[in-house]
């Protein structure tokens, strides 16, 4: 599985206005409290976590899990640099919330059915897993043209991953959406970071090219709505 490493390194996703948006949804939905206990399954550099932390004062440290370690890591949190399958292997915590933002995509179905399974017996008894993936109908985000293909694909297997879980789990669907307004260079800048993981497997000369075409197809102010679905599973 590759690893992402700048989706949440200056980009909206990172942003404060972003993070309390996201966390006031996640502390509704899932009825977190100072008590809580949370999971986040492909953190990043722990940002969602270190923010739910100061908000709700949370008495057990978050734990966060990622294939990729940065020296930014909020250190709020518990991280351990391992895959979630790995991760419940040597696990004898249970947790009120498993978050898995972005990144299921990423593995493969029989993965994905082994993980949820461990995640379900990993909840304590009122615990839910909150799964979140990029709206694969309604999405908006700015792409060019060789990036929008790749997303396409990408956005077939996530219906397909929440057709399957849904099919496959008793399941509560609900719907994240965040407003973006960025200036167009600092999205260039992210794109070449590679950002998403549609981008990953592109060479330099595509991203360049990819550049190119934003430059002249957006004005110097994007926006748009970063459209997630969540679905919720309840052991």
């Amino acid at each position: 599985m590759k690893a992402i490493k700048n989706w949440d390194n200056k980009t909206w996703l990172s942003s404060k206005a972003y993070i309390n948006s996201f966390n006031k949804f996640l502390i509704k939905n899932a009825n977190l409290k100072s008590n809580s206990k949370i999971l986040d399954i492909g953190c990043g550099r722990g940002k969602i976590l270190g923010n739910l932390s100061t908000k709700l004062k949370l008495e057990n440290r978050p734990i966060g899990i990622d294939i990729e370690s940065h020296k930014d890591k909020d250190k709020k949190i518990f991280f351990k640099k391992i895959d979630g399958i790995n991760f419940f292997k040597s696990n004898n915590k249970r947790f009120d919330l498993i978050l898995i933002k972005q990144t299921i995509h990423l593995l493969k179905m029989s993965e994905i059915k082994k993980l949820i399974k461990l995640c379900k017996n990993n909840l304590l008894v009122e615990g839910q897993i909150f799964i979140f993936t990029l709206d694969p109908v309604r999405n908006e985000i700015p792409t060019f043209k060789k990036m929008h293909l790749k997303l396409q694909q990408s956005l077939s297997k996530d219906k397909k991953i929440i057709n399957f879980i849904i099919k496959t789990n008793k399941c509560i669907k609900k719907k994240f959406i965040y407003k973006v307004k960025i200036k167009k260079q600092k999205y260039l800048k992210m794109v070449k970071d590679r950002y998403i993981s549609t981008l990953l497997d592109f060479n330099l000369k595509d991203i360049e090219k990819g550049c190119e075409e934003i430059r002249l197809k957006f004005q110097n102010e994007i926006k748009f709505r970063d459209k997630l679905r969540c679905i919720v599973i309840k052991k």
